[in-house]
């Protein structure tokens, strides 16, 4: 069973990132390789906002129509 967005926590790791995009740990570490992309790095650590995600997300979204 799926989580709701909002029960994930304010910050996202690679692998919450890859639960919600519903994809594999690597191409999460892709994704957020790429420059538009809100990466946040915390030292060797990638991190992404929730809403900054979802936002992001929705852009992408958008622009694919």
């Amino acid at each position: 069973m799926m989580k709701e967005i909002h029960e994930y926590p304010p910050v996202l790791s690679a692998k919450e990132v890859a639960e919600i995009y519903q994809c594999s740990v690597w191409t999460a570490y892709d994704m957020m390789e790429r420059k538009d992309f809100p990466l946040v790095r915390v030292g060797r650590l990638k991190r992404v906002g929730r809403d900054a995600f979802i936002k992001w997300l929705e852009k992408q979204a958008n622009e694919a129509i």
